[in-house]
C-alpha cells in the first residue's frame, strides 16, 4: 500500500497543497507547446493543473494513486484518466508533452533517471517534457514518502543524452529559488 492510497493521506495532503497550482509552469508551457496538443499529466493528485491545462491542450491525467483518480471522476465523469506509476509508465499511448509539478521528488534518482528514459518512449516525434522539482540535495522521509531534492547537477547526467534543455532555471514557489523548472525536447 503507498501513502496516498488512504483517505487520510489524501486528506493531509489536500490540505498542505490548499493554495498551490503551476500557474507558473503552465505559463511556461504556453511559450513551447502549440494549443490543441496532446499533454500527460503525470501525479494530478486532486487534478488543479489538469484543469489549467484544459483550457489550452488535450488533457490525460494519470496518477499512481486511485483515491485521487476516483475523487476527480466523482466531479468529471468524462475525464480522460490513467492509473500510471510514474516510473514505469505502463502505456501505450503517445503524447506531445508529459508534464508534472513536483512529483519526482518521491522518486529515488535511479527511479528518476529510469523514468525519463521511459518517457521518451511515450512522446511523439519532438515532444516535450515539462517538471518541476524543489531545489537542493536534502533526501528526507515524512511517514514513508521519500523526499528528493534536485540540482542541476543531480539532474544533467539523467537528461543529457535524451532531450535537448530548452529552460532549467530556478524559480520561486514558497521561498526565493526553493524550485526547479525543467522543459526538455526528446531528440
Amino acid at each position: 500500500m503507498g501513502y496516498f492510497d488512504t483517505e487520510e493521506h489524501i486528506e493531509q495532503y489536500l490540505e498542505l497543497a490548499d493554495g498551490y497550482d503551476g500557474k507558473i509552469i503552465i505559463d511556461q508551457l504556453k511559450d513551447y507547446l502549440e494549443t490543441g496538443k496532446t499533454v500527460l499529466e503525470l501525479g494530478m493528485g486532486p487534478g488543479k493543473d489538469l484543469l489549467m491545462l484544459e483550457e489550452s491542450y488535450t488533457v490525460t491525467g494519470s496518477d499512481n494513486a486511485r483515491l485521487f483518480l476516483e475523487r476527480f471522476l466523482k466531479v468529471h465523469p468524462d475525464a480522460d484518466l490513467l492509473e500510471l506509476d510514474a516510473v514505469t509508465l505502463a502505456s501505450s499511448r503517445r503524447f506531445d508533452c508529459i508534464y508534472s509539478n513536483k512529483v519526482f521528488q518521491h522518486l529515488s534518482y535511479e527511479e528518476m533517471a529510469g523514468s525519463f528514459k521511459r518517457q521518451t518512449e511515450l512522446l511523439n516525434s519532438g515532444g516535450l517534457l515539462v517538471h518541476s522539482f524543489w531545489y537542493g540535495t536534502e533526501i528526507e522521509q515524512f511517514d514513508d514518502l521519500m523526499f528528493y531534492q534536485v540540482t542541476e547537477d543531480i539532474l544533467t547526467p539523467m537528461i543529457e543524452d535524451l532531450f535537448e534543455v530548452l529552460k532549467m532555471e530556478r524559480y520561486t514557489e514558497m521561498e526565493a529559488d526553493d524550485s526547479l523548472l525543467l522543459i526538455l525536447r526528446s531528440r
